[in-house]
């Protein structure tokens, strides 16, 4: 987003236009910068095979998803609805690797029919794999290295108490299912956590890996998931990409050298991919002052943006309609009849009744945690791409909140 003579653009339209053409609360996602973080990381790696799987769990509008095909991306998905929304995207089934946790084996099941990749991280769900498919059906397992990461407890999932993977001490039990139901092991995989900024947690994770991958001669690849930082406050600080693609590249083509075959080495970003590329756009209703503090309330709250109110999460604030404006501080909350604060204590251009707000890093894990609550409407997305602005969802109406709903006739 550039800011020309007090007007703030992306990719040359005007974001007050956007505004006023599509109203707000509203979600704006700029494909340019989604193409520059793909085409960063896929050249970070120097390995003969490299596939960067997008993890859409992230943003799952089948727009962005196409955009990510039309790349060369594969698809990282957590469920078997993910998975069908990446099939009408137009993914080959086998581009696309399903990630579950904690599923029934009916869904399982379910994936297995449309011919994409299977990762099972679940003791119980292999055996049951392996009674059900023995060598008809290749699987990827998920293992759990017991490695803490990530900036916070929510999204570190590699560690003893998560409820994801494999454990690295279960790989035994592990070979003995595989070996009885005469399972072929196709791909390792782990993912760590979200924000990690250590390169050496995925060189340890990495010889974790390596070691499983051997006792399996039939591996084609190793997932190593992702989490990589992305800068969220001002001079914020990031995964260094190049270093981790230079270090990781290295050790991978020395393991593929021992192994005596190539194979392919593989990454599953959402946030990295998409998070930057997003903004939120809502419209300040009040400016209310109170004995301690100002609040500006706007037309949005934690039912379109909940990772404040979940995770504790930063997204910088900034005034659309008066950029120059002399600073002022507030607190930045919703409509939502519940404590809902997008950001305490901001210091944001001087914002009057009718000002336009916005909100960076909206690509990830915004919308797609969206809600219904207090029966508030989903806003709407919109896509800029090349230079033009594609509406890619409609804004929810009464119908659509109603429609579901059956009448007891009582």
């Amino acid at each position: 987003m550039e800011l020309i003579n007090e007007n703030y653009y992306i990719d040359g339209l005007k974001v007050l236009d956007l505004c006023e053409k599509y109203r707000t609360p509203l979600y704006v996602y700029d494909t340019s910068k989604m193409i520059e973080q793909y085409n960063k990381m896929f050249s970070a790696f120097t390995c003969p095979k490299v596939k960067i799987n997008y993890a859409c769990k992230a943003l799952t509008n089948k727009n962005i998803l196409r955009l990510f095909k039309n790349l060369g991306s594969g698809l990282d998905c957590v469920s078997i609805q993910e998975v069908w929304q990446g099939l009408i995207a137009g993914f080959n089934p086998q581009d696309i690797i399903y990630t579950p946790n904690c599923v029934s084996f009916e869904e399982i099941a379910l994936a297995v029919k449309e011919s994409v990749k299977v990762n099972i991280d679940n003791i119980s769900i292999l055996d049951q794999f392996g009674h059900e498919y023995g060598n008809k059906v290749p699987v990827c397992i998920r293992i759990n290295p017991h490695i803490m990461a990530g900036s916070h407890s929510k999204i570190s999932v590699g560690h003893i108490d998560s409820k994801f993977g494999i454990s690295i001490h279960q790989i035994p039990l592990v070979e003995r299912i595989v070996k009885t139901h005469n399972i072929v092991v196709e791909g390792i995989h782990m993912h760590t956590g979200s924000d990690i900024l250590d390169v050496d947690v995925f060189l340890q994770g990495a010889e974790m890996l390596f070691e499983v991958a051997k006792k399996f001669p039939e591996v084609k690849y190793i997932d190593f998931g992702s989490g990589f930082k992305v800068p969220y406050k001002p001079d914020d600080i990031e995964t260094d990409i190049e270093e981790l693609g230079q270090k990781i590249s290295s050790r991978f083509n020395e393991f593929t050298s021992e192994l005596g075959k190539e194979i392919t080495l593989m990454f599953e970003p959402g946030k990295y991919l998409v998070s930057e590329a997003g903004y939120f756009f809502v419209t300040v209703n009040v400016v209310k002052q109170t004995t301690s503090t100002i609040f500006a309330g706007v037309d949005s709250g934690m039912n379109h943006l909940i990772r404040p109110m979940f995770y504790d999460a930063y997204h910088h604030i900034f005034n659309v309609s008066k950029p120059n404006a002399k600073p002022r501080i507030y607190s930045v909350v919703g409509y939502i009849c519940e404590t809902d604060t997008f950001g305490y204590n901001r210091k944001i251009s001087e914002i009057s009744e009718g000002d336009i707000l916005g909100f960076k890093n909206a690509g990830a894990y915004c919308y797609a945690m969206a809600s219904n609550y207090n029966s508030r409407f989903r806003p709407a997305e919109v896509m800029i791409h090349n230079g033009k602005d594609y509406l890619i969802r409609e804004r929810e109406t009464i119908e659509d909140l109603m429609k579901n709903q059956i009448d007891a006739n009582f």
